[in-house]
């Protein structure tokens, strides 16, 4: 593990994120427990409305402009004039040096299994098409440091669950780590920093506590990240779409163990892992580590 410190963590005490609320356990007894609270953004290209997303309401420069990047509204590179958000009004104005029509776009949307709302586009789709990302290594002692210290840091998830985490790592350091309702707006949080902060993707690694799903791996690859990491597992399309795209797909992630689907050459088995008899019970029928 690094000594560095994120640059951007969860703040689970921060106010506003969750609310107690009082019910009953199994037991009849009276319990309090803290939820989280989710709530609507509206998003605006210019003078364009082009979304209400339900998000727990930190980061909202970052998830606007990430959307847009991640939906193919801004241009490669592009970096917004302005981006103004009104807590009031529940609204984040992205604003940019030349206005654009997505009305053809916004008519060929795909909903996907996202969280919340989750779109992917025709065009961002075929923007897959002959996309080539950086050889980059993976060590795995570094995939191993950057689990254990994602699940030693302090998080929305552990105070109150109901939610996701991505994490934007390079080797075993950590970067920025963003949470939120739908896995989705979390990474779309990442992407937008990077763009903000003019951060390139080509040697880093992108974690999620959520499933390996088409959307992940599409947002993952066209940030140009090379490697996408979970603890949880995978759905058919998104390993089709590593694959095709030479992403490195790694899921499963616990411990010592994990299962890598996608782009195994950018691993650099650098330690001895010991298979230590996993508890049959936890295992999926079928899966090999």
């Amino acid at each position: 593990m690094t000594d560095t410190p994120w640059i951007i963590a969860p703040d689970p005490a921060a106010p506003g994120l969750t609310r107690p609320v009082t019910g009953r356990d199994h037991t009849g007894a009276e319990v309090e427990t803290r939820v989280v609270e989710e709530r609507p953004l509206t998003l605006f290209l210019n003078r364009r409305e082009i979304v209400t997303m339900m998000t727990v309401g930190d980061r909202p420069r970052e998830l606007a402009v990430g959307y847009l990047v991640n939906q193919g509204m801004l241009a490669p590179g592009e970096v917004p004039t302005a981006v103004e958000h009104d807590a009031e009004t529940e609204t984040v104005v992205v604003r940019t040096a030349v206005e654009t029509d997505f009305e053809a776009k916004m008519a060929r949307r795909i909903r996907t299994s996202g969280c919340a709302v989750g779109t992917v586009f025709g065009d961002v789709m075929e923007s897959l098409e002959g996309l080539s990302l950086p050889p980059a290594a993976l060590r795995v002692s570094d995939l191993m440091a950057v689990s254990r210290m994602i699940q030693a840091t302090p998080s929305l998830y552990l105070e109150a669950g109901a939610i996701h985490g991505t994490a934007l790592c390079r080797g075993r350091e950590g970067l920025v780590y963003m949470e939120d309702v739908g896995r989705h707006n979390a990474v779309d949080k990442i992407a937008g920093w990077m763009r903000l902060e003019g951060v390139s993707g080509g040697d880093k690694l992108l974690y999620t506590t959520g499933r390996l799903t088409s959307e992940m791996v599409i947002k993952t690859a066209l940030m140009g990240i090379p490697a996408l990491a979970s603890r949880s597992g995978f759905t058919a399309w998104g390993v089709e779409l590593a694959r095709q795209t030479g992403l490195t797909l790694i899921g499963r992630l616990k411990g010592s163990r994990f299962l890598c689907l996608s782009g195994e050459a950018r691993l650099v088995r650098d330690v001895a892992v010991q298979d230590r008899g996993e508890d049959p019970r936890h295992r999926r029928k079928g899966a090999e580590a």
